[in-house]
């Protein structure tokens, strides 16, 4: 922070050149980057080069550019610190002959699609949405007819801006890997899966901005629809202390924490185990029961997990579940009205568009809005097929640029 107020008192005594020499220390340092400092840091440069572009006059505008362009800043990054769309910046690029086609360029093209649908065409979030459920098959407006909204996960998002909220701490018991790294702390989310691909961007960029890493994953022999996995993992990369919660813990520790969130943080908490390794599902094709069910690997400490939540939510709200092993994993399952009465504790916190669209599917059947025939129907545009090609598995990639605008990333 001492080189930016530096830069600031440098401005302040009209000493551009001062200011300017900071910024690319600055630059240099990777201050200007929220995905390994704060975001306070980061921020604070952005005024800094704001504040320097305002009291420019157009050659030093131009030695700024040339200097945040020499240094490879991302073209979004420069667009929000000068406050100025797209074109604008191209328009100043070209003034200043800076190449268009350069490396700063090439990186951001996906910004500039994001520009377009936002400015042009009205891209927004609810379209991507709509765009992901109509990929997978689900038909938008069939539900909105019944009075169920499939994009309703998108609320609330950006109460999930403070890492202290629980469902972050129930989404790391489950699927997010979180990595102290020497300075810095990496938290990554990997699927193959269609859905995921969509909801973990959105989900990590409520923190920041999320980077993409693409990789061909394990072979699948089994099956002649898919021979080989496509893996998308997307990061994000906190200060040191960013992150409040414990990265390991024994089942005493998890149970303390567990019994000292309120109510409304036990519910986050879950909500976040649900998003991660957990499903809604009915109990079978001629049972409409609800089922909740989390999932623990076989021989891993996750089973740890299932026994403390089992006891806790027991005690707390008086819901009763029962944990089953087979030769692959170990699960909770919440069934029948036990699920139904933790649905309507949670529902409101789960965000993956899947789950949160089952858990309104099973409200509205419980509670008369829709009858047998309706829930069979709407139910089963949201099911995977087992045994044959299914457009919900293994075309993350393919969903991804379908959705791209929304689902921000920068490639790594």
């Amino acid at each position: 922070m001492e080189l930016v107020n530096q830069a600031m008192r440098c401005l302040e005594n009209n000493d551009k050149q001062c200011a300017m020499r900071l910024i690319e220390e600055l630059v240099r340092s990777q201050c200007h980057d929220g995905r390994l400092v704060s975001k306070e840091v980061a921020d604070k440069v952005k005024d800094v080069v704001h504040d320097l572009w305002l009291v420019s006059d157009n050659e030093c505008r131009c030695e700024l550019l040339r200097m945040l362009k020499s240094l490879d800043v991302l073209r979004g990054w420069i667009r929000k610190a000068l406050d100025m769309n797209t074109k604008k910046l191209n328009k100043w690029l070209a003034r200043c002959s800076i190449d268009g086609k350069s490396k700063m360029a090439r990186n951001n093209i996906v910004e500039d699609v994001e520009d377009l649908l936002r400015d042009v065409l009205g891209w927004d979030e609810t379209g991507m949405c709509e765009e992901l459920m109509r990929f997978i098959g689900i038909d938008v407006n069939e539900f909105r007819r019944h009075g169920i909204e499939p994009c309703i996960w998108l609320i609330g998002l950006e109460g999930l801006r403070s890492l202290k909220r629980p469902y972050w701490f129930g989404l790391r018991v489950s699927d997010l890997a979180v990595r102290r790294r020497e300075k810095y702390i990496e938290l990554k989310l990997r699927t193959t899966n269609t859905i995921d691909a969509v909801f973990f961007p959105i989900l990590l960029s409520v923190v920041k901005t999320p980077s993409l890493e693409i990789e061909w994953g394990r072979a699948i022999p089994w099956t002649r629809h898919v021979t080989r996995s496509i893996d998308l993992s997307f990061c994000v990369y906190l200060g040191i202390d960013e992150w409040p919660w414990p990265t390991e813990l024994s089942a005493d520790e998890l149970e303390k924490i567990l019994n000292n969130l309120s109510d409304e943080g036990l519910a986050m908490f879950i909500a976040g185990l649900i998003d991660g390794d957990g499903s809604i599902q009915r109990k079978s094709k001629s049972d409409y029961h609800a089922v909740i069910v989390i999932t623990a690997c076989k021989a891993c400490p996750k089973k740890v997990i299932l026994d403390v939540l089992k006891r806790v939510v027991a005690e707390r709200f008086g819901i009763t579940g029962d944990i089953y092993s087979d030769e692959a994993a170990n699960t909770l399952v919440f069934s029948g009205e036990d699920a139904v009465r933790l649905l309507r504790r949670v529902v409101k916190y789960i965000h993956h568009p899947l789950r949160r669209l089952r858990a309104e599917l099973f409200l509205a059947y419980y509670e008369g809005r829709i009858d047998d025939d309706e829930f069979e129907k709407l139910y089963e545009t949201t099911e995977y097929e087992y045994g044959g090609p299914d457009i919900k598995r293994n075309h993350g990639l393919d969903v991804l640029a379908r959705a791209a605008p929304q689902t921000h990333t920068h490639g790594g």
